[in-house]
């Protein structure tokens, strides 16, 4: 079984390894990182469009869904429709670089998501918001479009999306990979737009009719990982893309619940939690130490061809996220040793994440794609990116791993700017064709004749006319701010 979906995860191995030996000392808790990659990776290039997935039978792992929904204001596909883009899409060394230009992706975007107290961890799936962004980029054209295949590192891959679409197929032998377009009653994107939707990423139309039919849908296609992945649908959305990814694997060697124990989890080098913590006093794992990261890398891999990487310092004192700038995942992958018996402890635990990408997107470059994109190879009209949400779930067990995620990307038509003539201001009458000032004035009152009122007061109107009472508001929306 090949992969091609990685995920990265922080977790805790043994920090008794020293110089490749593993310390018997059982009382210092592991910390896993965890990424999800293929178990053999030269094998997967060579042979990935031969390969036959094992079957997994127990515990899920990762679950992703990602969205996109848009507004009238065209994008426009650029897939290489020449006959050696087909062949070229299937090339291992293709494949290699889809795979790196997603892990560049998703490293750039684990630099730039903080942490919070409510959320101190950070879970995402960079397969899933690089397909979404994909197909958001066949509606693209111009410098939209540019943008777009520039942070998707399009220039390291060749043909692009018949490249995306292989490992996009190949995939689905491991995972479940399911995609849609929701369109809102009567809006008609271009048919290329939908026929390249279609062929590239299986992604068939359907007629928007609720906010339930969203999240049914997500839910169906996470294995009921994933439920109420929308509140709300956004206002004056036109199109959805949609897609949902959901795997489910069995550890190679599961940890017998009998051993598992209540432990502790090192936050730093002063504070600790409480956790469950899985045992085994030889578990089959791949382990090393990387000197230039100061870390101990280790994989433990599923019954199928994947595997879960996990990446921890040997300093208490290292911030993980100190190690996105140095990391290669794939770099580590391919120097794992042979497996050998480890005593290996591991925590249990089950999280959820969930983030409005707006703000790093536009960190990252992208803020074109939300304030004035071109997409005019998926509609006509002026269209925009509203929302790109992202959604996920991991859970780590004496079975397996089990993992959701969901991403969406919302797409609506441009809503009109705002201006409230509602302070003092000068004006100009002014004939158009000879520029020449038929008036001129400064109004500072409007309505010189009424009372004036102290702004603030709860059921009182200010100078200019608006209600202050928040539960008053008039059809002009409010006070200024």
């Amino acid at each position: 079984m090949d992969l091609r979906l990685t995920l990265l995860l922080i977790c805790l191995c043994n920090q008794g390894v020293t110089n490749g030996e593993v310390a018997e000392d059982e009382s210092i808790p592991l910390v896993p990182l965890i990424p999800l990659m293929p178990s053999h990776p030269k094998e997967i290039l060579e042979n990935i469009s031969t390969a036959q997935p094992e079957t997994a039978d127990t515990t899920e792992a990762p679950v992703i869904a990602t969205t996109i929904t848009s507004r009238p204001n065209g994008g426009s596909s650029e897939e290489e429709q020449d006959a050696g883009c087909l062949s070229i899409g299937r090339s291992p060394r293709s494949r290699e670089a889809i795979a790196a230009a997603i892990q560049k992706l998703g490293m750039q975007l684990l630099q730039n998501l903080e942490t919070t107290p409510e959320q101190p961890n950070v879970i995402i799936s960079p397969f899933s918001i690089a397909l979404a962004l994909s197909q958001l980029a066949l509606g693209a054209v111009n410098e939209t479009k540019e943008l777009l295949m520039h942070h998707l590192h399009e220039h390291t891959v060749p043909c692009y999306h018949e490249s995306l679409h292989n490992v996009f197929v190949q995939l689905r032998s491991d995972l479940q990979i399911a995609t849609r377009i929701f369109l809102r009653q009567g809006f008609e994107p271009k048919q290329d737009f939908i026929h390249e939707s279609q062929r590239l990423y299986d992604s068939e139309p359907a007629v928007l009719e609720s906010l339930q039919q969203i999240n049914d849908w997500v839910e169906k296609a996470t294995n009921g990982k994933m439920t109420e992945f929308l509140s709300a649908l956004p206002p004056n959305l036109l199109l959805m893309l949609i897609n949902a990814v959901h795997f489910k694997g069995e550890w190679k060697a599961r940890f017998d619940a009998r051993f598992t124990s209540r432990g502790v989890f090192y936050l730093d080098d002063k504070h600790m939690v409480d956790v469950e913590v899985m045992e085994d006093a030889k578990h089959p794992l791949s382990l090393f130490i990387d000197n230039e990261l100061e870390a101990q890398v280790a994989s433990f891999p599923f019954q199928a061809s994947m595997s879960l990487l996990v990446v921890m310092p040997l300093s208490g004192q290292v911030n993980v996220s100190s190690l996105y700038a140095k990391l290669n995942v794939s770099d580590l992958y391919n120097r794992l040793p042979k497996e050998r018996a480890v005593q290996v402890k591991v925590p249990k635990f089950k999280l959820e994440y969930a983030q409005e990408l707006q703000d790093v997107f536009i960190k990252l470059g992208l803020g074109e794609m939300f304030s004035s994109p071109n997409l005019a190879e998926m509609a006509d009209g002026p269209l925009l990116v509203s929302s790109v949400m992202h959604k996920s779930s991991m859970e780590i067990n004496e079975e397996g791993a089990e993992a959701a995620a969901a991403t969406t990307v919302v797409i609506s038509r441009a809503s009109n700017p705002v201006f409230h003539l509602s302070q003092p201001f000068f004006f100009a009458l002014m004939d158009d064709m000879t520029q020449v000032p038929i008036f001129l004035g400064v109004i500072n009152n409007p309505n010189p004749g009424a009372p004036i009122l102290q702004r603030g007061e709860p059921g009182n109107k200010d100078k200019v006319g608006f209600p202050t009472d928040k539960n008053n508001v008039g059809s002009f929306g409010g006070p200024p701010k």
